[in-house]
């Protein structure tokens, strides 16, 4: 039996054969992938599972892929780093960093999705390759349409950080900026995708694209020795992530991969860009579109595909929701990295920020243990931190310079002491 029934509707259920739609022509609800897990059973271990790469593939028969890997063999596997000292500073018994901020090859954790949707492009035929991007997308879908020698276009607003759009061009994709926000730039991806014949990612194939992010969550549980933890802090921006991650949990509760399920799962938004934690907050199934307004660009999507649910997501899991200021965004980015080294981008300050809130209202207990999710790496942001950071010494190439120079150091940290 194959793996793969088609896709459904994650609203209606009507079953659709695979190919590249997302949206039921009857409700106009959300496509997904649909397995047949009976054979699923059969085929998946966690001998089977240890047995295979060193990257996300190692759960391809979870994966909505028929043929050979066609693009992104060495995506994901990322450490789950046990972070000591950052527990300490947040005053809870155990913290884990799951950091994608290393994940080959564009360093964030959107390369696992894109591993996917091209690999599904290149088995339905597509030659030409599209996103709609807040950034990180737009930097994974480049380079994997180079290694698969697809042509590309990238979509994105142009406000976006200049890191960013760099990381996007040397991969020599026609780059499209937009004047207008990312749900602007993604409506208007939709009206391409219905004229042209072109594989977008996060629109006509989203529904193959969102299941890469289930290996984010297969890998949390396989490094944690197949148990799950007390609890999940996920940044949101679509909403997909969260959604997936516990859909990953579920399917290896399902399979009988894992005893039992103890993951609560909590969503992390910035405050100038929340309308998921505004929903899990007023605990309403209602999604009131948001005008980004964030230093948080990777999560600044006002109208979040899968909003919805994701806040059933935090529901079903026992879970909750918190926002972070721009402030606490730049106090979360050196937090992580003043106690673990792990430089993270302005998401991956949102969420630290969220876990210490949230450890702070005793949603998260002081005994309990916590993965906070860390999707891409500090250097695609560095201007948040331009105004916060500088030299601290700058001397001329002689000892005794330095010695006059180390001398004022140690008396202005015993006066900060004092003070």
């Amino acid at each position: 039996m194959e793996k793969l029934k088609g896709l459904k509707c994650r609203e209606c259920g009507r079953a659709y054969r695979a190919a590249p739609v997302h949206v039921c022509e009857f409700c106009f609800g959300p496509l997904e992938v649909d397995y047949h897990y009976d054979a699923l059973k059969e085929m998946v271990t966690r001998e089977t599972i240890a047995a295979g790469p060193p990257s996300m593939w190692r759960y391809r028969a979870l994966l909505p892929v028929d043929g050979d890997i066609a693009v992104g063999h060495h995506v994901g596997f990322t450490p789950l780093v046990a972070a000591r000292n950052l527990a300490q500073e947040l005053g809870v018994r155990e913290v884990w960093v799951k950091n994608d901020s290393v994940c080959h090859p564009t360093w964030s954790f959107k390369d696992r999705v894109v591993a996917v949707a091209l690999a599904k492009a290149k088995e339905f035929g597509f030659d030409t390759v599209a996103c709609a991007s807040t950034g990180n997308l737009a930097n994974s879908v480049a380079a994997h349409a180079a290694e698969a020698s697809l042509k590309s276009y990238i979509f994105i607003p142009a406000d976006l950080e200049p890191g960013k759009v760099l990381a996007t061009l040397v991969y020599n994709p026609t780059l499209v900026k937009v004047e207008g926000t990312y749900d602007e730039v993604n409506r208007l991806c939709s009206e391409i995708a219905d004229k042209y014949r072109w594989a977008f990612v996060n629109v006509n194939f989203r529904p193959y694209y969102s299941e890469g992010s289930k290996s984010y969550g297969y890998e949390i549980v396989e490094q944690l020795g197949w148990r799950t933890p007390d609890h999940i802090v996920v940044p949101c921006a679509g909403g997909s992530l969260i959604t997936k991650i516990w859909k990953a949990i579920k399917e290896f509760k399902m399979l009988g991969l894992i005893d039992r399920v103890t993951a609560r799962i909590h969503a992390a938004q910035a405050l100038g860009c929340g309308p998921i934690v505004t929903m899990i907050k007023n605990d309403t199934d209602v999604l009131v579109p948001v005008r980004p307004n964030t230093i948080a660009k990777s999560l600044a999507i006002g109208n979040p595909a899968d909003g919805y649910y994701a806040y059933k997501t935090t529901k079903e899991s026992g879970g909750s929701g918190e926002h972070a200021t721009d402030a606490e965004i730049v106090e979360g980015m050196l937090l992580l990295a003043r106690t673990e080294g792990i430089f993270t981008e302005t998401a991956g300050g949102v969420t630290v920020a969220a876990t210490r809130k949230l450890i702070e209202s005793g949603a998260i207990g002081k005994r309990d243990s916590v993965v906070i999710c860390i999707t891409g790496n500090g250097l695609k942001t560095p201007d948040a931190l331009y105004a916060r950071l500088e030299t601290h010494v700058q001397i001329r190439p002689s000892l005794s310079a330095f010695d006059r120079a180390l001398a004022d150091l140690k008396s202005q940290a015993v006066r900060e002491g004092q003070g």
